[in-house]
């Protein structure tokens, strides 16, 4: 390993589904590694306790193989500067974190949350923000050392300046700078000994040697903290590298409300890897001629990150598919696109899986494709009027349907006993019958009133391409307003989910 050796990372957290915007970033960090003869790392940050699941950090790693956007290092295949799951690299972070405090960098906070609530409301009341008042800042280390000791529950914060500016350079966007009064004393370990997000990630990019952060826009405010840290440990900085956010058709963030965010909800509707990849790439960059139609060996031989495009990149699913079938059509022999649709969904393991919960339905062979058509279709169809839930309207519908995705999106393992618990649970608290409770789910997902087992259908169908369907099913409703959903997901916090109210 030489000292001048490109090192790029991806760092997906693994709290959910693997989101498309993970592959983008993905992308670019893959093609800047692997044109300048580097290595490209992957890193798990899992030091989310209550939300992080192997189950997600499984279903990442398998899309971005799906992908083909392989790795040197990481946690499935080693490397010289593991461990590369965060968990498993905690007394790394507090030995760091000792050396903060040892030379006044960083000091034990011993505020209660209860405290720490209130002090944010007075200080938004009063107009002085919402930060930490610093109060534990200046306790004597004598004193603050005796209380660790003595047993008394305590997170750790850097020390930020309280005057001047911080500066520093994004290769897109030239030199930003940004008050330190304007950023809080920040939380680098929790009580229960995990680091935070901004500790962890310098210590990790600084002890991994990466060379280029290439990461979205939205971390571009966090800079400052990690660059303080840099600072205290004596670090060189890597090269900061913010990519513009993908962006909805109204220049919004990309979001689930507004478009599938799944990487595996495009590999199961039929979208091919090299075709998504493409699209990616036309979200930050472009070929000298133009050229809509790229390879990822063409970004490589020509792309340049400071030829990375600043404008929000819209995502237009429409343009993505309009891309699949080019590739579709031009790319392949009709033996290879053969080979791609058994190994899509025409093998011998999902025919499996849906045969054996549509075998007791069918009196012929030919009764197959009728009974089937849901799980190799991308989009149902079906009358609205279908959707709608007993005594209830369109809105009261969409209320119940998400809630019914707020449920599904919280079950660890997408699997035919807990979505079934869920459902018998759910019946209960909303005071419905599971059948009228269901009734409308079975439309919305297969398209009939009367279909394969909507548990196991759900369970072959996988999460996020049961979820875009029910969302779907939302949008032919006519939706939930923000103020409605807002409202909604404060009644569904407190537990009031049966009880409704008035716009």
């Amino acid at each position: 390993m030489s000292d001048n050796e490109i090192r790029t990372r991806l760092a997906p957290s693994p709290t959910g589904d693997p989101h498309v915007g993970t592959a983008y970033q993905a992308l670019f960090d893959y093609v800047w590694a692997r044109k300048n003869g580097g290595r490209f790392i992957l890193r798990i940050e899992d030091t989310d306790r209550g939300r992080s699941t192997r189950e997600s950090e499984d279903a990442i790693i398998r899309s971005l193989k799906w992908l083909g956007l392989e790795w040197d290092e990481g946690p499935d295949v080693g490397g010289p500067f593991g461990p590369y799951r965060q968990s498993e690299r905690l007394d790394i972070y507090q030995e760091h974190v000792r050396m903060l405090i040892a030379e006044g960098h960083a000091y034990p906070c011993f505020c209660s949350r209860e405290r720490l609530a209130e002090v944010r409301e007075e200080r938004q009341r009063t107009g002085a923000g919402s930060g930490y008042d610093r109060k534990c800042r200046d306790i004597p280390a004598e004193e603050a050392l005796r209380r660790v000791e003595a047993g008394e529950e305590f997170t750790v914060r850097m020390k930020v300046p309280l005057e001047g500016k911080c500066r520093f350079t994004d290769l897109l966007r030239g030199e930003i700078e940004k008050d330190w009064a304007s950023i809080d004393d920040q939380v680098i370990l929790k009580a229960d000994g995990f680091p935070t997000y901004h500790l962890a990630v310098v210590v990790d990019d600084h002890l991994m040697r990466i060379t280029h952060i290439i990461r979205g826009e939205e971390w571009i405010n966090s800079v400052p903290k990690h660059v303080l840290l840099y600072d205290y440990f004596g670090w060189e900085p890597p090269v900061f590298c913010h990519l513009p956010l993908l962006r909805n058709s109204d220049r919004s963030k990309l979001s689930k409300r507004k478009n599938p965010v799944s990487i595996d909800w495009y590999r199961k509707t039929g979208i091919l890897p090299e075709a998504l990849l493409n699209f990616l790439g036309m979200m930050g960059w472009h070929l000298s001629d133009e050229k809509e139609k790229f390879s990822v060996a063409d970004m490589m031989e020509n792309f340049q990150l400071e030829d990375v495009t600043l404008g929000g990149p819209v995502f237009d699913l429409d343009k993505l598919k309009w891309l699949n079938g080019r590739y579709i059509r031009e790319d392949f022999t009709t033996e290879e696109l053969m080979d791609r649709l058994v190994e899509w969904g025409l093998n011998r393991d999902h025919f499996r899986r849906i045969l054996e919960i549509c075998r007791g339905r069918m009196t012929s062979l030919s009764d197959w494709g009728d009974l089937t058509g849901h799980f190799f279709t991308g989009r149902i169809q079906y009358e609205t009027g279908q959707l709608l839930m007993k005594d209830l309207d369109e809105t009261g519908t969409c209320e119940v349907l998400q809630i019914v995705l707020w449920e599904l999106e919280a079950i660890p393992v997408f699997s035919r006993d807990p979505i079934y618990s869920m459902f018998r649970e759910l019946s209960e608290k909303l005071g419905m019958k599971l059948r009228d409770l269901t009734a409308p789910l079975y439309v919305a997902v297969t398209g009939r009133e009367v279909s394969t087992p909507l548990f196991d259908t759900m369970e072959i169908l996988g999460g996020d391409v049961t979820r875009m369907r029910i969302r779907n099913a939302m949008d032919a409703l006519g939706g939930l307003s923000g103020k409605q959903l807002k409202r909604l997901e404060r009644r569904y916090v407190s537990g009031g989910t049966d009880e409704r109210e008035a716009d």
